[in-house]
């Protein structure tokens, strides 16, 4: 009896390696494939220097550079290589919010004045703004406008971004709400500009400081800083380009300062360290105790969860719906649920993806903005952006399902 279970345990196991030896071949076949396309498609597209990531139950199963990270110093991109990842940043802000409001700092139903009080000051023809909460602000439903400024800042000589509060201070006699707060979406920069002026009033740090002890240290980013380079780094940072309609290449702003909108937008980071990023997205029973230190699974899960439609119908043929969570945004697509966030800002565009039902997720960046040379308008960096997206939704992910 004993040898006829013996016999059936070792028969379910072999049965159970060669599957997922075939699993594996599939899995490597599959990537390989990719890799060609993407290979194929920055040259295409004329992007300068790009890297791509892709994990799946805490594995790096893929990762790709290609071209220039900085081409008057004849830099190539490797693994070191640092990128500017702007409005990727709102995700680990939206989590230092949940790190303030787990450790009893604050509740997402206090109104943002009683931090903020200078926002009294913005006009709001649809109430008082002691209405407005810090859970609108970390969902983009408060109302605010969605550009940093409210005019200007396009010439060549005007700061990047607003380098003071005092400055943002300025502008707010002269900002309106858009909207009833509460009642639909509408992606608000300056709204997380003001979260991080919360977490450092709450903390009585620099919101960087915050950040770097809070976050990034924590996880191990050690690599990973916000705004200009450490002196030792620069040597990986990455340059931006931009590619006009006729073609022609120019820089962008080297090693830029985004000042007072660093919650927004300051992270820089290389490949190693966002990969970590998104295994903490994912999570690892073995390293919950670590990534707990952080923030609790379940109120990172929370963010994930839908607060609010994004689109009006559905978009791209593909019964696709989507939501902003809490500070992330939740894609169904594809009959698959992604939680992602993009980042667009001095000629870099970023994009992360996580699949919470495969335990996978991919995080891809390019130092170019392509904005569609001779005319054509679908020919652009968003647009290779979305082939990428795409081709992994439809042909990697489904693959790993359990």
């Amino acid at each position: 009896m004993k040898t006829k279970f013996v016999t059936t345990i070792c028969l379910i196991l072999l049965i159970m390696t060669a599957s997922l030896g075939q699993d594996k071949k599939k899995i490597d076949e599959a990537m390989k494939a990719f890799d060609a396309f993407y290979q194929e498609g920055v040259k295409k597209y004329g992007i300068v220097g790009s890297s791509f990531a892709f994990v799946h139950d805490d594995q790096l199963i893929d990762h790709q550079t290609y071209g220039m990270a900085h081409l008057a110093n004849n830099y190539k991109v490797d693994e070191n290589t640092i990128y500017h990842w702007a409005s990727i940043s709102k995700t680990l802000t939206g989590i230092a919010i949940m790190q303030l409001r787990d450790r009893g700092k604050l509740k997402l139903e206090d109104p943002i004045t009683k931090y903020v009080p200078e926002l009294r000051q913005v006009h709001n023809p649809f109430g008082s703004m002691d209405e407005i909460t810090i859970g609108q602000l970390i969902s983009h439903t408060a109302g605010f406008r969605g550009g940093t400024f409210p005019f200007g800042g396009d010439k060549e000589w005007h700061p990047a971004e607003p380098t003071k509060w005092a400055q943002l201070v300025a502008m707010l006699p002269y900002t309106e709400m858009q909207f009833k707060p509460g009642i639909k979406y509408s992606y608000s920069n300056p709204g997380i500009v003001y979260l991080g002026q919360v977490i450092e009033r709450l903390s009585g740090e620099d919101f960087e400081v915050y950040m770097d002890k809070n976050v990034l240290k924590p996880l191990e980013m050690y690599q990973s800083f916000y705004d200009t380079t450490p002196h030792h780094l620069l040597k990986n940072r990455s340059h931006s380009y931009r590619i006009s309609k006729e073609g022609k290449l120019t820089e962008g702003r080297f090693d830029m300062d985004t000042g007072i909108t660093v919650s927004n937008g300051g992270l820089n980071s290389p490949f190693p360290d966002m990969v970590k990023y998104l295994r903490f997205l994912i999570g690892n029973p073995k390293k919950q105790a670590n990534y707990d230190v952080i923030l609790k699974r379940s109120s990172l899960e929370e963010m994930f969860q839908p607060v609010m439609d994004v689109l009006d119908e559905p978009k791209d043929g593909q019964n696709r719906k989507d939501f902003i969570g809490k500070c992330f945004f939740i894609e169904d697509n594809f009959g698959q649920r992604f939680i992602g966030h993009s980042g667009h800002q001095n000629n870099f565009s970023s994009h992360l993806y996580y699949n919470p039902a495969t335990r996978s997720a991919y995080i891809v960046a390019y130092n170019t903005w392509q904005a569609g040379v001779g005319g054509d308008t679908k020919r652009n960096t968003d647009t290779f952006d979305k082939e990428v997206k795409e081709y992994l939704f439809e042909n990697i992910f489904p693959i790993l399902k359990k």
